[in-house]
Parts: structure tokens; sequence; C-alpha cells
């Protein structure tokens, strides 16, 4: 960093760790992180193909008070894989080293620094890093990125966080009004004043005010009002800032996932579903980045872009009769859903899913229910298909696997698309 950003940026963090967690939370839950999910790693990082359980290597880059690292160090907690914390805050990593003691997690080293000198420190590569929360708040975010990329091993894969911009348009306001306000101010208690007093007036034609509900730092307590609205270095992105910046200059492969909605977010389809205005047939053929970039401005939702960076595509292939398909980040099983399809008389089926509030008019096909009944996150597509075709209503003119994948395709591409339903392939 600058020598004028870094000062500050270590006094923020040093008074106010971020997030702000109480360590013997950790007695009582697990604090899962989105992209670090070993399931969601395998399928959109691996093919579906690591096992996680040889030699693996972690970075937490920027780790803060630990909710990535306590995760996937918990997770990976029966192998021998090395989870290394790094971060620039001595109080943030204090706080860390105490949530993974309650929890008597031995597999993690800690180290506090910047990223920036990750090149210099000699820790060797590692297949996966987590920088969630970093690179926004540098001064030059590609040096940090050149940073992790210098230390990533081949094969291996990033998970980042940076703030989106059109959804945190009343943040950016606010930042700029409160840094009028606090002109001469010298110590951040009386940055965290003005901004208590700012946000118990605001009227609500501000537009912070009007999209409030899209943010929640502030409601953190002092250390989430000053990272939101206060923090000294705080950029932000587009999609198509994202494709320019990490596929048209370094080459690498981008995979998005909202924080509890997936690729929704960034799919035109979705973002206006259950409604389907014309023009949508046009928007499906353009590339995929034009139309990421057009449902990043129709939704105007997104706070933060969450993606997978990787050098080339390996998510997990649909098609594959080898892969196992099982459900993630959702109570419902393959037989209940099944079960509501087949109760179900609207014709076509629409999926209404509640967390991400999508309500879908969806082709379930002819198997489509059948399939459904027989995932259970242990048979392969090959094994589930074959119970399929002993269906007794199949069994004159069975389907084949062709078929079968093509008809099953609308609803896998749904269910994948919102994170409810991912591959893996059997430990060979």
């Amino acid at each position: 960093m600058s020598d004028s950003v870094l000062p500050q940026v270590r006094e923020q963090y040093e008074a106010l760790p971020y997030p702000p967690r109480d360590p013997d939370e950790e007695r009582r839950r697990l604090l899962p992180t989105w992209l670090d999910s070993l399931s969601m790693i395998n399928h959109y990082c691996f093919a579906g193909r690591q096992d996680f359980r040889r030699g693996w290597r972690v970075l937490v880059a920027g780790g803060g008070t630990g909710d990535a690292t306590i995760y996937l160090a918990e997770q990976l907690r029966a192998t021998d894989a090395e989870i290394v914390h790094l971060d620039l805050s001595a109080a943030s990593i204090a706080i860390a080293r105490r949530r993974a003691e309650i929890r008597g997690l031995d597999n993690i080293r800690w180290l506090q620094a910047s990223l920036l000198e990750l090149p210099r420190l000699g820790l060797g590569e590692f297949d996966y890093i987590n920088c969630s929360g970093v690179l926004h708040h540098l001064p030059d975010p590609d040096a940090g990125l050149c940073a992790l990329l210098a230390v990533l091993a081949a094969g291996g894969a990033i998970g980042v966080l940076v703030y989106a911009t059109y959804g945190r348009t009343g943040v950016y306001q606010m930042q700029e009004l409160l840094r009028r306000i606090n002109v001469g101010c010298g110590s951040i208690e009386q940055r965290l004043d003005h901004a208590r007093q700012l946000l118990a007036a605001l009227p609500p034609t501000n537009w912070f005010a009007r999209g409030e509900a899209l943010v929640s730092d502030h409601r953190r307590g002092d250390a989430g009002i000053y990272d939101l609205l206060l923090h000294a270095q705080d950029r932000s992105y587009t999609v198509e800032e994202l494709y320019a910046w990490l596929h048209d200059t370094h080459g690498l492969h981008i995979e998005f996932s909202d924080v509890g909605r997936g690729r929704a977010p960034y799919l035109p389809a979705l973002v206006l579903a259950p409604r389907r205005p014309p023009f949508l047939d046009a928007v499906a053929h353009l590339p995929l980045r034009q139309q990421q970039a057009i449902a990043e401005l129709l939704g105007g939702t997104l706070v933060t872009h969450s993606f997978y960076l990787c050098h080339g595509a390996r998510v997990a292939p649909y098609g594959d009769p080898q892969y196992i398909p099982f459900f993630c980040h959702e109570p419902v099983t393959g037989p209940e859903l099944s079960a509501i399809i087949h109760r179900s008389t609207e014709v076509p089926f629409i999926m209404r899913h509640s967390h991400t509030g999508i309500s879908l008019p969806l082709d379930v096909g002819r198997f489509g229910k059948f399939i459904l009944k027989y995932i259970d996150g242990r048979r392969s597509f090959a094994e589930i298909f074959a119970l399929v075709r002993g269906e007794e209503k199949f069994r004159r003119s069975p389907p084949d696997d062709a078929t079968l994948f093509a008809d099953f395709a609308p609803l896998y591409g749904f269910l994948n698309a919102i994170e409810r339903m991912l591959l893996t392939h059997r430990p060979t």
C-alpha cells in the first residue's frame, strides 16, 4: 500500500476489527462463507474431481477476524490440509485465533502481513486462495491480484469478493457526504460520531436511505459503520470492468456466484422472472458477459460481486453419466421436490423458490420428477437413469441417457443457477 493509506487502514482495523465477531459464538454455531464451501469450489474450479484429502494448501489473504479461515479449516479438519491466515491487523488475527482455539483447530498458520508482500514471504504455492473484501481496499488492486497469482499453484483457483458499483450508489454518496462533514476530524471516534448523527437524521429522499435495504454493515455497530461509510480506500466494479480487468488483461476465467442467489442476479431471464418481455429472446443470443452486464443493470441489487477465478473454465460438466448430482444450500431433497411436481396441476409448472424470491415457469419434462426421486447425493446419473428406466411406465420404451439429460436440462439449469444443485465425481 502507499505510505499515505497504509497507516489509516491499519489504524482502522486495529481499532475496529472487521467483521465484528465474538469468539464465544463458535461454541454455538459454524458460520459458513458462501464461496468457501468445498462443494462449490469443487464444482466450479476443479470439474468436480478434487477430493481435498492430500496435501491441499489454502491461503486466506486478508482474513480479518477469521470467517473464511474458520469455515475452511473446519471443513478440512480431517485432512492434512494447511490453511494460512494472512492479515494486516494484529487485533483481527487475535480474534480469529481465539475462534480457532475454541474449535480446537490446529491446521491454521497465522501471519501478520500485507498480501502485497506475498511474493517475498516464501510461503510456497496454494491450491485455493480466498481474497474476500480486500482488493477493493488497495490503492492498486491489480498489484494485489498479481501478488495472489504469484503464489497460486498451477491448476489452482481464487475466490474473490469485491464491491459492486450500482448497488452501492447510495453508499458512495454517503462516503462523499461524510468526507465533506469530517474535514478537520482527526480521530476515528469523531468521524464515527458524525456518521451516527448522519444516519439518525437522513431524510427519506437521500439515496442511501432509499436503498438502505441493500446493505447491512452499518447495523453491525461501529466497525460496520466505519467499514461501510468511512474507509480510507474503497472502490467498486461493474461486470464489464471485471471482465476487462480479469479476463481481458489477465486471461482469467470468471464464474460469478452471488451469496445466497448464485448466478441468478447475473441472468436477465431470472432477474425478470416470471415476466418475459420479448427483448429477452435477443438478449439470450448475446455473449455471456454482455448478458451479465445487462442483468446487473436490470436488477440493481448487487452490492458485491463474488466469483471464482481460474486459468480456463473448469466447471463440472452436465451430461456425463458418471457425475453425481446433489442438493446444497437447501433443505429440500430430491424425493420431496419430485413429490411437489407430482402433486402440481399447474401447466407449465411454476418453480417458486422462497429464498431467492424467484417464481419461474419451468419445463419439468416427462422424466424430471422421476429423476429427482432418485437423487440422493450418492448415485451417479448413470445409476439414477437406470432406476428411471426401471419404472414400470418406461420399461417398454426405455429412454437413453441423451434423452434423459435433455429432458432434465431445464430443471438442472435452474437449480444449478441458484446453486441448489451441483455435481461431483466419485473419487477414484
